[in-house]
């Protein structure tokens, strides 16, 4: 048996460990949209429905670079109209889709494990003593 105070460094760990990592791929998802958008400025083609998608699915990865300043371009104002705004709809609900699913999917198997082994048990409150 794990003693508690390892059990709580090793938790510790674990949460540093997910925070580094989760900082890692927002900095590439970063570097890539940035790469993306700046690829996507040199064309002189109007955008239609693929690009559409492409930059409707990226958009929600913005985000994090639009809190911190820096200017990243999330719409293509040289479009060919209905079809590239189509696009931008359904990358944008696909993107959504993905993520809200992946969440459910999270939430529905943690309820499925609580139901299985039962709540966790929760810590006997403190005794006031006088």
């Amino acid at each position: 048996m794990i003693e508690p105070a390892a059990r709580i460094l090793k938790k510790t760990g674990l949460v540093l460990m997910r925070l580094a990592v989760l900082v890692c791929l927002a900095a590439l998802l970063g570097w890539f949209l940035n790469h993306a958008a700046a690829q996507m400025q040199k064309t002189a083609r109007p955008a239609g429905l693929a690009r559409g998608m492409l930059q409707g699915a990226l958009m929600p990865m913005a985000l994090p670079n639009l809190l911190v300043g820096k200017d990243v371009t999330i719409y293509s104002e040289n479009n060919t109209g209905v079809p590239y705004k189509l696009g931008y709809t359904a990358g944008v609900n696909l993107c959504g889709a993905i993520f809200f699913g992946l969440l459910y999917f999270r939430l529905r198997k943690l309820r499925h494990w609580t139901r299985r082994n039962g709540n966790p048990p929760l810590p006997a409150p403190p005794l006031n003593e006088k």
